[in-house]
């Protein structure tokens, strides 16, 4: 922690404060991982901590925290805070992570039995001021106005996470007319709802302010009560009682026996990795994560240096002649420029080789003898490179007739595979948790050429540096992914996927541009009719993206039942509208519904038409190194986000069509692939004849759990068993499936027990899942791709449930993922000799632009190479259809 200052000074913090106040600022942001743990509390408070060390340079600091307990106040008045809602769920799970976030940081924090986390700050704001201390109170609750004094300030938080109001003694005058010590008496006059402290009635902060002014002090107002005149004196006098009541309550305790001292609250040594680990599990990341590192940096001894090279310029005409010097091993490179899924240009390149030499080379001052002979050397497989973040360099290498090849290790895919948890793997963050080296510090080895000299020559420097971090860093990763058995995934998969991916996307998909202007433009008029009908259905206009404007008319005029209690009053979110359209008669719930789909629709559409380039197509971006499980996802447009359920929904993909020159699209995907992994590694015979039947599978397994025949499946019962099927491997519990059927727990605690005594595999398989997985500390797919889950022995209930969910989830739905991408790797290669392409993949599907006179031998290939991705106990079933956009190809 940085010291800047002699005078030591200690940042006291109201942690409960700053978690509700960042827990409710950023609600509406739906801050979650992918696992579904809500993380806003967290997020926001890690911000503020960071950003009050950065600014403030504490040498001590301590979080203080209220307890659950009654304390003192609640014995001498058994309606103090009485008036609060029930703390939610989604809060009380996330206090724990802060502890656990400020153990990992070795921040000291606070918490006793019987006081509040106010009394512990008054106490030690107390001594260490006395001790000659600065202090620093950071809060959102006025009562620690009170402290304030020329050696304590307190930061008041307002608005947000990063709003706060400095209070010297000077500022609490300016603000409320009042000294510090005043304060507490115009807290009792004036009372304090949040506490369930009443207050006199007709008696505001004016009048409060006024009195303690006039009188000095509330003991003196007391005494001399009598001398307030009109109705405010006699209500004066008639709750002084109230009021003397109080002020004992909102006295702050300065003398609290705390077994800690001012002097003792220093940070403790933290280590990086352990933070790192913390943060990956959460996926809080980028900009934050490196606020953090950047405000700690400076007491982090583990950090050794930056890289140090001996840097040459290539000047024109010299391309050749350092190429072929370089040494025998494997190349870093690095590139500056910007690229895309459709475009993209490379304006500098940066090599880097064993033994410190890297080299900097300007694109855009090629001789045609350099350009051909970098091409040679891009483009030789013999020749064994690293990069960082491939894919995005080598479209832009593609754009300008270039190609890379040999490409032997992909840094930032390799960091994705040692550690899944995490969603953005920077290079510097990397070669700090690696190397412990960092990129902020690089100079040359022996001296710099005149390049370097000068400022304008920094970036050059820089990617210079930047390669020959890869190339140390490539080295290390390797080594750790062979500990953790995650080489022959890298090689035989994710790295020749990248390539795979980068095709697809220069590939891009045809889009019919007025066909989706105007379904946006049908959307539109959809979302009209919705508003005009609510207005119409309410008796006057109002905006119905105004959650305050709704829950008044629902509730308040309308009267309708209460749904979920949230901070600003009742819920109005789908889930909940959904509910009140079973409970009332009233259309307004309906209409509301129907106005959020179709916004929904139409945003959609809005987004696609805006991502449509130049050449008629859209490109899409894939990303390989995000989700957890090993599933790709897409942005720019996220194609997984097009409905698929609802046939408005499916509309929209009527807008991806066929591209000039070619003759139909053909779709390609696999039959409930998930539950055959299911079936494969469980090994439940049950399961397994179940898809031998010939039956419809989920008309199969209903007959079994119901001692019936597949022929006299009812739709109830298959839709039950459909839902477990799914439901599973997902840790579906009791609750869940109740919702998902609406049924009464009690009957889906018993279907499950129905379905377990047909199926005994799949739960023993479950159950033996989260065992091994809490032994090993992961687990693992079908081709080795572990998911690391430390929250499975976690004391944290939340955390460790959510762990067993993901540990059932994990080795499922990444087998799945693995397939797939076996299986584009495998068609990519069969189709290498025809015309047709790949041009998408999402979920489990993939689809094809064909080529006139091509589709039958497409549709073999494609077919062929996708059953055969993997051997499974089931076999994988492949359905093909062929149309002339995506929804007609559909099947």
């Amino acid at each position: 922690m940085p010291k800047t200052e002699e005078t030591p000074r200690l940042l006291l913090l109201d942690g409960h404060s700053l978690a509700y106040r960042a827990f409710y600022a950023l609600k509406d942001a739906n801050l979650m991982t992918t696992d579904g743990q809500h993380t806003e509390a967290v997020y926001g408070f890690l911000s503020m901590l960071t950003n009050i060390m950065r600014d403030e340079a504490p040498t001590h600091l301590v979080v203080c925290f209220d307890r659950s307990e009654p304390t003192f106040r609640h014995e001498a008045y058994a309606d103090y805070k009485a008036n609060r809602s029930e703390t939610p769920e989604d809060f009380r799970g996330q206090m724990l992570l802060i502890h656990e976030l400020l153990d990992t940081l070795k921040v000291p924090h606070l918490s006793l039995a019987g006081f509040e986390a106010d009394d512990l700050i008054a106490t030690l704001a107390t001594r260490a001021s006395g001790e000659g201390m600065d202090v620093l109170i950071v809060t959102g609750d006025r009562d620690a106005l009170q402290l304030v004094d020329p050696k304590v300030t307190v930061l008041m938080t307002r608005r947000g996470i990063s709003d706060m109001t400095r209070f010297t003694p000077e500022a609490v005058v300016e603000k409320y007319g009042l000294t510090p010590n005043q304060y507490p008496d115009f807290a009792a006059l004036r009372g304090d709802p949040s506490d369930n402290l009443p207050s006199i009635p007709s008696v505001g902060e004016k009048t409060a302010t006024k009195w303690i002014s006039e009188f000095g002090s509330l003991d003196e107002l007391v005494r001399r009560a009598d001398e307030v005149k009109g109705k405010v004196g006699d209500k004066l006098r008639e709750h002084l009682g109230q009021v003397i009541h109080n002020r004992m309550l909102t006295e702050l305790r300065r003398d609290v026996a705390l077994d800690v001292e001012p002097a003792g609250l220093t940070m403790g040594q933290w280590d990086r990795e352990e933070i790192n680990k913390l943060l990956d599990s959460l996926q809080i990341r980028g900009e934050l994560r490196e606020r953090l590192f950047k405000v700690l940096g400076t007491a982090e001894p583990e950090v050794q240096g930056g890289f140090e090279a001996d840097i040459v310029t290539l000047e024109p005409g010299g391309v050749a002649a350092w190429l072929g010097a370089l040494p025998a091993g494997r190349t870093g490179l690095a590139f500056a420029g910007a690229w895309g899924s459709g475009t993209g240009r490379i304006d500098a390149l940066a090599f880097a080789a064993a033994g410190g030499s890297a080299a900097y080379l300007d694109l855009t001052r090629l001789t045609a003898d350099d350009e051909a002979d970098l091409a040679a050397w891009l483009a030789d497989e013999t020749i064994e490179k690293a990069v960082h973040d491939s894919k995005g360099p080598l479209l832009g290498l593609w754009a300008q007739g270039l190609d890379l090849r040999g490409l032997t290790c992909d840094t930032a895919l390799a960091a994705y595979l040692a550690m899944p948890g995490q969603r953005s793997f920077p290079l510097d963050d990397l070669v700090l948790r690696y190397l412990h080296r960092t990129l902020e510090n690089t100079s040359a080895a022996n001296g710099q050429t005149s390049l370097f000299d000068d400022a304008d020559d920094t970036a050059a420097r820089d990617l210079a540096m930047r390669a020959v971090a890869v190339l140390d860093l490539a080295e290390a990763l390797e080594s750790h992914l062979s500990q953790r058995g995650g080489t022959r995934l890298v090689t035989d998969v994710e790295l020749p996927l990248v390539r795979v991916l980068a095709e697809v996307e220069r590939a891009g998909i045809a889009a019919d541009a007025e066909y989706l202007a105007a379904l946006e433009a049908e959307f539109a008029a959809a979302v009209k009719m919705a508003v005009d009908a609510a207005h119409a259905a309410v008796g006057e206009q109002f905006n119905l993206g105004s959650p305050k404007q709704l829950q008044e008319i629902f509730f308040e005029r309308l009267n309708l039942p209460k749904t979920k209690k949230i901070k600003t009053g009742y819920s109005t979110d789908a889930d909940q509208l959904a509910w009140l359209a079973t409970q009332t008669e009233h259309e307004l719930p309906t209409i509301m519904l129907r106005h959020r789909d179709q916004q929904k629709l139409r945003t959609t559409v809005e987004g696609l038409i805006k991502e449509i380039a130049d050449d008629g197509r859209i490109h899409t971006t894939f990303n390989q190194i995000i989700a957890a499980t090993g599933r790709l996802s897409s942005e720019k447009p996220n194609l997984q986000n097009i409905p698929i359920r609802t046939a408005e929904g499916r509309r929209i993909r009527k807008g991806f069509v066929v591209g000039p020159g070619y003759e139909t699209l053909l779709t390609a995907d696999y039959s409930q692939i998930e539950l055959r992994i299911m079936a494969h590694l469980s090994g439940d015979r049950s399961l397994i004849e179940a898809f031998g039947s010939g039956h419809d599978f989920h008309a199969a397994t209903a007959a079994k759990v119901f001692d019936t025949t597949p022929e006299t499946v009812t739709g109830e019962m298959r839709a039950k068993i459909k839902a477990m099927n799914y439901g599973l491997a997902y840790g579906l519990s009791d609750f869940g499936l109740s919702g998902q059927l609406n049924i009464p727990v009690a009957e889906a605690r018993t279907l499950k027990e129905e379905y377990f005594e047909e199926f005994g595999g799949i739960r023993d398989f479950l159950n033996d899942i989260v065992a091994q997985a809490r032994t090993d500390g992961y687990t693992s797919t079908i081709l080795g791709r572990r998911r690391y889950l430390p929250d499975l022995t976690s004391d944290n209930r939340q955390r460790r449930e959510m762990a067993e969910r993901m540990a059932l989830n994990a080795p499922i739905q990444g087998s799945a993922a693995d397939i797939i991408k076996v299986a584009m790797l495998n068609v990519q290669r069969a189709i290498a000799g025809m015309r047709s392409r790949m041009l998408l993949q999402v979920h489990d599907e993939l689809v094809f632009e064909v080529h006139p006179g091509e589709l039958d031998d497409l549709r073999q290939v494609v077919v062929k190479e996708m059953a055969a991705a993997y051997e499974l106990t089931v076999p994988l079933d492949v359905s093909v259809g062929v149309g002339p956009n995506w929804e007609d190809a559909g099947h």
